[in-house]
């Protein structure tokens, strides 16, 4: 079952962002309305009853201090207040009443009222204070005893309370409602750049597919920076690397042509009963010899195109005894230069991997080493690693940078495919493996990265002897 986090992520970053706004907007309405609006009711309430005390204070003092010579002049001073009603209850009735002419109030006020000081506890100093609806209006009221039983009971109708209310949520949605549009302004000005890089590169990607030569130009430091720059580089690569497979394809036909078509050519002179090469046999030999070089030269191919697959399929906790792989290969490679000396220096070492890649990689290397060599070849293998140097002339730097690149031609019109096996051999069985200039020549050395269990190291590499850290 599909849930909303599948079809969120099938929208569009801009679709994302305004769904994002949305649901923010909503559960914001939804807060205001439950919570903050609850919060300004309570508010308000406690303001109204504030209001009602402050404006009950002086009245109470100017009763119990009996300053005024007559009762009229509390009367007189109760009805200057143009904000609440005022009124004296005594004996279970209303003594007086001071109103405004201009406020007219429901009669059934002052009977509520009346029923609720008989209920006043007449030894208490505790005031009395609440709501109550008539007539489709709501009154904030207090009662408050004052001297020789005297309650004064003070209240007024909701209009303060409702400008109050209706100016504090103005001024309190007005303010969110900025801060939430800056803040929207803000996201989407982000968003749109984040999307309008991306839409560059993958319109940079739609042209490179459809052949177009085109470029693409960030100025970012981020990480859309960084993707875009990897982009970049990655189609620099591949263009370097698809003209590098069309020179070996190149190559690859002129190699495989002259084989062919001296086999072709010796074997219709054989049909015609002539031996171009002097007698019968010394023509077939050239025929097999060529024939061996066109099967090497498949083999190479092939099992280029294979090895990693082999490497991943099969050599799952496999190790080969290297030194096992190092003499077998020394054994067959010795006929192919007799005058150059090898030397080895080896030690029962176990690498991870099948022994017949391994033994493929080395027979490369070991290729290419008598190939270049003057007098000597020496191979040394220790823990974790393997070097094989020779006294051959030394790499120039743009070479030993492309050794192990695939599809790369070498030296002599040679595509190189002996080091790109080795390189993908290494690689699929987590080693690493390097060529570099020595002293006195060149030297291959084929190492794995190991972890050290100590405090504060990170990953190092195990290297040979003589080798800088």
């Amino acid at each position: 079952m599909k849930g909303p986090t599948f079809y969120f992520q099938k929208m569009s970053l801009t679709r994302q962002i305004l769904t994002i706004i949305l649901t923010v907007l909503i559960f914001f309405i939804m807060f205001f309305f439950v919570f903050v609006s609850d919060n300004i009711d309570r508010t308000i309430t406690k303001q109204m009853y504030e209001l009602i005390l402050n404006r009950q204070t002086p009245i109470v003092g100017l009763i119990d201090s009996k300053q005024t010579n007559s009762l009229d002049d509390i009367y007189a001073f109760m009805a200057s207040d143009n904000v609440q009603t005022n009124c004296l209850i005594q004996n279970g009735s209303i003594a007086n009443i001071a109103v405004q002419n201009t406020q007219k109030v429901n009669h059934k006020v002052y009977e509520y009222l009346l029923d609720q000081s008989r209920q006043m506890n007449s030894e208490s100093d505790e005031a009395l204070q609440g709501t109550v609806t008539v007539a489709n209006s709501k009154y904030y009221y207090r009662m408050i005893h004052c001297h020789d039983g005297v309650i004064l009971a003070s209240f007024m109708d909701d209009t303060y309370a409702t400008q109050f209310r209706d100016s504090l949520i103005n001024s309190t949605v007005y303010v969110i409602v900025i801060a939430f549009m800056i803040v929207f302004l803000i996201i989407l000005m982000w968003v749109f750049s984040i999307i309008h890089p991306l839409n560059l590169i993958r319109d940079y990607i739609e042209q490179i597919k459809d052949g177009k030569e085109v470029e693409l130009h960030l100025n970012r430091d981020d990480e859309i920076g960084e993707m875009a720059n990897a982009i970049v580089k990655m189609n620099d690569e591949l263009k370097k690397q698809d003209k590098a497979k069309e020179d070996m394809i190149h190559n690859i036909s002129h190699d495989l042509k002259t084989p062919i078509a001296t086999i072709k050519s010796y074997a219709e002179s054989i049909k015609d009963g002539i031996y171009p090469y002097g007698t019968l046999e010394s023509s077939v030999d050239v025929i097999l010899d060529n024939a061996q070089r066109l099967e090497n030269k498949v083999h190479s191919l092939l099992y280029m195109n294979r090895v990693e697959y082999l490497v991943a399929s099969d050599a799952e906790g496999v190790v080969t005894n290297m030194k096992d792989v190092v003499e077998q290969v020394v054994l067959n490679s010795a006929v192919l230069r007799p005058e150059i000396q090898v030397i080895t220096d080896v030690e029962e070492v176990f690498f991870d991997g099948l022994i017949e890649a391994w033994r493929v990689a080395i027979e490369n290397i070991m290729e290419n080493a008598f190939r270049y060599a003057k007098s000597y070849i020496k191979i040394e293998v220790r823990e974790d690693w393997l070097c094989i140097s020779n006294d051959g002339p030394k790499m120039p730097e743009d070479r030993i940078e492309s050794l192990f690149r695939p599809y790369e031609k070498g030296e002599g019109g040679r595509f190189g495919l002996g080091l790109s096996i080795v390189f993908k051999v290494c690689k699929a069985n987590h080693y690493i493996v390097k060529g570099e200039n020595s002293d006195d020549g060149v030297r291959f050395i084929i190492y794995r990265k190991v972890k050290k269990q100590r405090k504060k190291k990170e990953n190092n590499w195990v290297k040979p002897k003589g080798e800088k850290a």
